[in-house]
């Protein structure tokens, strides 16, 4: 009995011993692993307020704020995850290919929104334009009224709301209509051939010198550009402001429509003579 009692206290004790070896060695793997964890994400979470804070203050849109820091904050958070892992003593290698294989096929899936993404911080990062700005891209031409990570809302004059893949905007031409301070207004009036042609450019000049938007410099221009099939065609340039754009266009065509008829001035409108041929008719006569 004497003898049991002493092979099980060698037994209680050697489990003893392995337990608080094992306890000792893991337990300070997984608190290494926990601190490791939290520290990291301490961190990456400073990282992200300090990107955040850098990039408002140089006033980048908040768009491409809120995709960098995020994007920096879950890759961070990836890396820590990996180095909590390697202290617990798992091998990493193996998931870091499954992640990357997982990436591969989700990045396949996934191309064309990934596409819109790319598409986003092009334009965020270059601004070909920003909110507020009139444009033609993308197969819709209007006022800009959100940029988002996937799609650009564009308004027209209607006010519709026109929602663009910003994919299908970078892989085209882009015409910024606000970009410049100032634009030119371009209209074609055609007058008879019978009318004075300096009384018509001096009536246009007059309107044009008139209006309330148009500015003196650049100078504008009014000159005949072409003899048409039935009347003689000017081309009348203006500069204006960019706001004042669509205002001074309809305004400008309508008083110079006004002005010319005042002035006794015709604008023709496309004639066609018909001249019937009677030889027919005459042969007929002869025969009969």
């Amino acid at each position: 009995m004497e003898g049991i009692d002493e092979l099980s206290k060698i037994d209680v004790n050697h489990y003893m011993d392995v337990t608080i070896q094992y306890g000792t060695e893991y337990g300070l793997k997984i608190m290494g692993a926990l601190l490791i964890f939290f520290i990291g994400r301490a961190i990456a979470k400073r990282l992200q307020m300090l990107i955040t804070k850098a990039l408002h203050h140089h006033k980048v849109e908040k768009t491409l704020v809120e995709l960098s820091s995020s994007s920096l904050y879950y890759g961070l958070m990836a890396v820590i995850l990996l180095a909590s892992m390697s202290q617990l003593g798992i091998e990493t290698t193996s998931f870091m290919a499954i992640l990357g294989a997982a990436g591969l096929a989700i990045g396949l899936a996934l191309k064309d929104t990934l596409s819109n993404i790319g598409s986003a911080v092009v334009i965020l990062v270059f601004r070909p334009f920003k909110v507020g700005d009139f444009i033609n891209a993308g197969g819709a031409e209007g006022t800009v009224d959100k940029i988002s990570l996937f799609t650009t809302t564009i308004s027209p004059v209607d006010n519709r709301l026109i929602i663009v893949p910003n994919s299908a905007i970078t892989s085209g031409n882009i015409t910024n209509f606000s970009s410049k301070p100032i634009r030119r207004v371009d209209h074609a009036v055609g007058i008879g051939y019978g009318d004075d042609i300096k009384k018509a450019k001096d009536v246009m000049y007059d309107v044009i010198a008139k209006s309330a938007h148009t500015i003196s410099d650049p100078e504008p221009l009014v000159a005949v550009s072409e003899l048409g099939d039935s009347s003689v065609n000017f081309t009348v340039r203006a500069w204006v402001k960019s706001e004042d754009y669509w205002t001074a266009y309809f305004e400008m065509i309508e008083e110079i429509k006004l002005a010319l008829d005042e002035a006794g001035i015709s604008i023709p409108f496309p004639q066609m003579d018909v001249h019937m041929d009677r030889t027919t008719e005459v042969n007929s006569e002869k025969v009969s």
